[in-house]
């Protein structure tokens, strides 16, 4: 069997390898993805704070 420092070398050698093409594609995604919760948990806390007067 392989020990934990083997698989975290071929899983790195896989992120690598096949990592590289989509790597833009990911980042977008991951950004987009951010902006989206941002902009969520905004929402939600204005909707959970108290009116103003």
């Amino acid at each position: 069997m392989f020990g934990l420092s083997e698989l975290a070398v071929i899983l790195i050698v896989i992120v690598v390898f096949l990592g590289i093409r989509k790597l833009p594609e990911l980042t977008r995604s991951a950004g987009e993805a951010a902006r989206i919760f941002k902009s969520e948990a905004k929402a939600l806390r204005e909707q959970d704070a108290p009116p103003r007067s």
